[in-house]
């Protein structure tokens, strides 16, 4: 690893941080350290990031803003590509807007509620990247990311750098191309509608008290745990199963949203993993229901746990 590192600060790309702790760069404040985290400033800097990481055969995957992600606790080997500072731009054209994939979406909701532009009301309280939005195919309120993406500028594995239309991203429940071809959305375009400005930032704002009043936020939370076994809703089994407030460690079932693990006391990953598997034994035992994780666990154990 030191050779590629060495090169990495040489060519100027971003941010190097070694033995970097992602509990620190995680919304549940969980996880072990990377063997070295790289925070590219431009598009051009992670095509170079990946170039090198292709000519020294070092593992790698990309976070942003870390939510809907478990790390667990013996951290991640090789290099984790963070998008943040400089690929957090954003340009408005009319009704159309062109954003960088570390662009936060909640602040990308809000800013563009007050440009009268509607279509995003629905991100107002979602904890992520651009870039993981569509990713993830990120949604609420009954809208998600694939009824508004116009096209995203997606690097490969290989490093090609290429625009995807939104109809050939293979949208569906949280899920998208991306995912099968570990493509990293560095930057997305969304057609979005102008509207009444005040009727939009009030959608927006009441989706965003919706959320804070029905989903614990006081602790740190991944989001969403658990895809919704449709017709069915994870919460809801969860909570009919009597498991809310269910603890392991320092992880806990919300008492407020089921659907929901809280860090309430410096909880480990393994914590949060022995947890979700409790909650998938209950749901099968008692429903006969596979319910499945909508967050990604990635990362190596810790030794001697």
């Amino acid at each position: 690893m030191k050779p590629f590192i060495e090169k990495v600060k040489q060519e100027n790309i971003g941010i190097v941080k070694e033995n970097e702790p992602l509990s620190n760069h995680t919304t549940w404040k969980i996880g072990g350290p990377a063997d070295v985290l790289v925070e590219p400033d431009h598009v051009e800097s992670v095509k170079k990031l990946m170039d090198l990481i292709g000519l020294y055969g070092v593992p790698w995957r990309v976070i942003g803003r870390g939510s809907n992600l478990l790390v667990a606790d013996g951290g991640i080997e090789g290099v984790v590509i963070k998008l943040g500072k400089g690929m957090d731009h954003l340009e408005i054209k009319d009704d159309t807007i062109q954003v960088g994939g570390g662009y936060p979406l909640i602040k990308l909701a809000t800013v563009i509620s007050r440009e009268g532009l509607a279509g995003l009301e629905f991100a107002g309280g979602i904890p992520g990247s651009v870039g993981g939005a569509v990713f993830m195919n990120a949604g609420a309120h009954g809208s998600d990311v694939s009824n508004i993406l116009k096209k995203a500028l997606v690097l490969f594995p290989d490093g090609r750098l290429e625009w995807i239309k939104g109809e050939d991203m293979d949208f569906s429940y949280r899920t998208s191309r991306l995912q099968r071809e570990k493509g990293i959305c560095v930057e997305a375009v969304f057609q979005l509608e102008k509207g009444d400005k005040a009727e939009i930032v009030k959608h927006m704002q009441a989706n965003k008290d919706y959320r804070r009043d029905s989903q614990p936020w006081k602790h740190p939370t991944c989001g969403s745990v658990f895809r919704n076994p449709l017709p069915n809703y994870a919460g809801q089994l969860i909570e009919e199963a009597g498991l809310k407030g269910f603890q392991i460690g320092g992880a806990q079932i919300s008492t407020m949203h089921a659907n929901f693990i809280v860090n309430i006391e410096n909880a480990k990953a393994q914590d949060v993993l022995d947890l979700i598997n409790h909650v998938k034994q209950t749901i099968k035992t008692k429903y006969d229901i596979d319910i499945e994780t909508e967050v990604e666990m990635i990362g190596r154990p810790k030794e001697n746990d």
